[in-house]
């Protein structure tokens, strides 16, 4: 079994088609920091199915189809950068052991689940209840024990600042077992706040994607910051935060746009790509960006907020891809209030005097 210095907690199928893809295909041209151990730890037996082949020598495929510049894009790729996949429920001890030995970088994507405190927290020894940053403490504190040297922290969970985030999930633990380890924590461990951005909008059972062209990874730089791979996709950027408002407010706001119009017509159409297919909702939609949204973003200084449109618009538009209005309508209310109500609240920040009717009028 080959060493594997970036351990993995989750086994989304966003991963599959993200990170793993994008560290599958740099391995080819040496250029990624090397090969993925998996760790499922939700416990899930359900998923034992798919633990087994993600590990497959043969790897798994993800199937990427959509637009770029309007033109078609069909293609597959055999990703094989994943040589282990475990459990934390049955093989906690050899994540332990990897952890302290192996790794370097540590990615995680365990959703909003992942991170809500639990009973079990409190203990100092493992339990499968315990939250994500909890299990992260005890490895953590596993390396620190055998005097091993720091490494880095890379969460993809859709959170702002989420490699903060995490970190201070994890302090706060850490502070359980010593106030040493504490220190070592703050100082020897660098978290790594990072956007993540691909639609991936099918499973491949019983491991794989379909996913769209577009992808993005990018990583807030920080001294000592080392990059798991390099690939297109990956960007390492001094501030994420014209980043994020871009995916937030462009992306987001158009899909919770959509639905609004959805919601509000009588739900006909299932996928976005049905809704973009009818001229005069997409001429609404472009109408919206152009009149309502654009003009903020070039108040704020932000020159890249077009072309993003005109990608954002493909992707919306892509045609192969089965994106559901119902999964994007989940939390209504409240993606309404972070993605559209905070926008026209930006915009009144910068001090823009815009009429936005059709966005006042999906908030009401």
């Amino acid at each position: 079994m080959s060493i594997t210095p970036i351990l993995q907690f989750g086994t989304s199928r966003f991963l599959q088609a993200h990170a793993d893809l994008f560290i599958s295909e740099a391995l080819d041209s040496d250029s990624a920091m090397g090969p993925i151990t998996v760790v499922q730890s939700s416990g899930n037996a359900e998923r034992a199915r798919r633990l087994a082949a993600l590990a497959d020598p043969k790897g798994y495929t993800v199937r990427i189809e959509g637009l770029v510049d309007g033109v078609a894009v069909r293609q597959e790729s055999r990703v094989i950068s994943i040589k282990r996949a475990l459990s934390t429920e049955k093989d906690w001890e050899e994540i332990k052991r990897i952890f302290v030995e192996e790794v370097e970088v540590v990615l995680s994507n365990t959703g909003d689940q992942g991170y809500l405190p639990s009973p079990a927290d409190q203990s100092l020894s493992y339990d499968q209840s315990m939250s994500f940053p909890a299990k992260l403490a005890l490895l953590l504190h596993a390396r620190f024990a055998a005097r091993r040297g720091g490494l880095q922290v890379m969460p993809t969970e859709l959170i702002a600042e989420n490699g903060r985030v995490l970190r201070e999930h994890v302090l706060r633990a850490a502070r359980r077992y010593s106030s040493e380890f504490a220190d070592w924590v703050s100082t020897q461990v660098l978290f790594v706040n990072s956007l993540v951005d691909r639609i991936v909008s099918e499973p491949i059972e019983p491991a794989g994607a379909v996913a769209e062209p577009y992808a993005l990874w990018a990583i807030q730089d920080a001294p000592g910051l080392r990059v798991p791979c390099s690939h297109p996709c990956v960007q390492v950027v001094g501030d994420l935060s014209a980043t994020e408002r871009r995916k937030l407010y462009i992306l987001n706001l158009g899909h919770t746009y959509l639905v609004a119009r959805w919601l509000r017509n009588g739900r006909h159409q299932a996928y976005v790509k049905d809704m973009m297919s009818d001229p005069l909702i997409r001429d609404d939609l472009e109408d919206l960006y152009r009149e309502e949204v654009l003009p903020v973003f070039a108040a704020g200084g932000d020159n890249d907020a077009v072309p993003y449109v005109a990608t954002t618009l493909d992707r919306f538009a892509n045609p192969f891809l089965a994106h559901k209005l119902s999964d994007i309508a989940q939390s209504h209310e409240q993606k309404l209030e972070r993605r559209l109500s905070a926008f026209v609240d930006w915009g009144k920040a910068l001090g823009v005097d815009l009429s936005q009717p059709r966005l006042l009028q999906a908030l009401k």
